[in-house]
């Protein structure tokens, strides 16, 4: 069988050999004619559905051949049967959340912490759900008749905390559970292996793995992702054909530059642990740590750490490392999560979560080890 790191490389491409191309062409029309007006009809009964019918593409909100490539690949590198995607990790997750309201099954189980703006489209029922938030070891007890979804972010953002996917999908069967695997990527987990039912990502970090392609996606069951197919229909949530150029681009080296970041992160994260300006440093596995079993083969590329000075000084001092929100580009990246990625929640749900107002995140990239943490050690010491 191929293995993973060849199927990065051709997902999405196989058919370019018999096209006489080498790099996968970029579409960019909006609409698609046609002559036969009356099969059009008929297509449109099926295509707004969210099925697919395997002929030419029609108009630009059902689908573009660009971004199918790119949802081909994502959903085998996954080991999903399919993918949707759309225009941002946040457009994503509403349409999740809008198919499970349409299907009966309004109520979800969170797991926190989730990225901030997840919490708050959760708990503000925006779109017609509602939510219990508990801990793991509750979650099961708190699923009830109209229980569509069980959500969960492992590494968590930004604690890093993790949750046992296997574990936690046996204790809700037969409700699904969608796992946000942006942090981890499919390189170091694939959660449908291990009994989740959804996987989302916000592509716009490691999938794009460049800063400059905004894009989310969702992997799942046939059946599950032609009703997101039919949300994006409806709602006009679309991938832009640029960007789905990008992600698919960026899969291709996607594992190359993940494991170099997470060998990188590891290494700051073991010296920021021994830094006397660090209180507690946040990174899957450090010091022995329990980790589930066959989960993530690493630790990952992101570090988040509590210091004893204050954050804002720190980020302000830093010179190599991009002061910036988001993460998964090739260059470093810190933040505040306080003022930041998880600003938009309550104080209370946010301190509950573990959010700590000297909590810094950081995402590391390609540059090298000792430049990081020379760049690192001296914002501590300014701040200090």
């Amino acid at each position: 069988m191929t293995s993973w790191t060849t199927r990065a490389l051709h997902a999405g491409r196989d058919d370019l050999v018999g096209l006489g191309l080498h790099v996968p062409p970029l579409d960019l029309s909006t609409t698609y004619p046609s002559r036969d007006s009356a099969g059009e009809a008929d297509r449109l009964d099926i295509l707004g559905t969210g099925a697919t019918d395997g002929g030419l593409p029609v108009y630009g909100r059902l689908g573009n051949p660009t971004v199918a490539r790119f949802e081909t690949a994502l959903a085998e590198l996954e080991g999903a049967q399919a993918a949707a995607a759309f225009a941002s990790g946040m457009a994503a997750l509403s349409a999740v959340l809008i198919a499970q309201v349409a299907s009966g099954r309004p109520h979800v189980v969170g797991v926190r912490p989730l990225y901030g703006t997840s919490d708050v489209l959760l708990t503000s029922g925006l779109l017609g759900t509602s939510v219990t938030w508990a801990p793991v070891e509750k979650v099961a007890a708190a699923v009830r008749p109209e229980t569509g979804l069980v959500m969960v972010e492992t590494p968590a953002n930004p604690t890093l905390c993790e949750v046992d996917i296997r574990a936690l999908a046996d204790s809700v069967a037969p409700v699904p559970l969608l796992v946000d695997n942006t942090f981890a990527t499919p390189v170091l987990q694939r959660p449908l292996a291990l009994g989740a039912a959804i996987v989302l990502h916000s592509a716009t970090k490691y999938l794009g793995g460049h800063g400059d392609a905004m894009g989310g996606i969702v992997a799942g069951e046939d059946t599950f992702v032609e009703a997101l197919r039919r949300v994006r229909f409806m709602t006009g949530g679309v991938l832009h054909p640029v960007a789905g150029y990008q992600l698919l681009r960026g899969l291709s080296t996607l594992e190359v530059r993940v494991r170099a970041a997470s060998a990188n992160a590891a290494e700051l994260a073991g010296r920021l642990a021994d830094h006397p300006a660090v209180s507690r440093v946040h990174y899957p596995g450090l010091e022995g740590a329990a980790r589930p079993r066959g989960q993530m083969s690493s630790g990952g590329a992101m570090v988040s750490f509590e210091t004893h000075a204050d954050p804002h000084t720190v980020i302000g001092a830093v010179r190599l490392f991009t002061p910036a929100v988001s993460l998964g580009s090739v260059d470093s990246l810190i933040q505040h999560p306080v003022s930041l990625s998880h600003h938009v929640m309550d104080p209370g749900s946010r301190d509950g979560a573990g959010v700590s107002p000297r909590l810094l995140r950081v995402s590391v990239g390609l540059e090298d080890v000792d430049d990081l943490w020379s760049d690192l050690d001296q914002a501590l010491r300014a701040g200090d």
